[in-house]
């Protein structure tokens, strides 16, 4: 039996990985995903280019696209999904992720 998927990507957040990755100046295997220390509530994601799997890094294939996992940030996102939203003021990659506990007041940053 296979483990379940650490993450998801929606069609929209693999779509724009694959124009990354095609944009990019170099080799690129996928995106990195992550988790820093900063903001109001204690946390942020981030992503990155991933020439290479790092060590201990998990890797979610979905959609046709690579995402490495950073390792520290493999508890806070199990079970969250990827998406990329644009708007007339904003464009990003945000997470739906069931772990959040709560937000600061501008969305920046998260606690779990």
């Amino acid at each position: 039996m296979s483990k379940p998927q650490l993450m998801t990507l929606t069609d929209s957040a693999a779509e724009h990985v694959k124009v990354l990755i095609a944009q990019a100046d170099k080799p690129i295997k996928g995106l990195r995903v992550g988790i820093t220390t900063q903001g109001c509530s204690g946390m942020s994601y981030f992503v990155e280019y991933a020439e290479e799997q790092k060590k201990f890094e998990e890797i979610v294939q979905d959609k046709g696209v690579t995402i490495f996992v950073d390792p520290a940030a493999t508890m806070f996102l199990v079970g969250s999904e990827m998406d990329y939203q644009e708007d007339k003021f904003t464009s990003g990659f945000v997470f739906s992720n069931p772990n959040e506990k709560g937000r600061c007041g501008c969305g920046e940053s998260f606690h779990v």
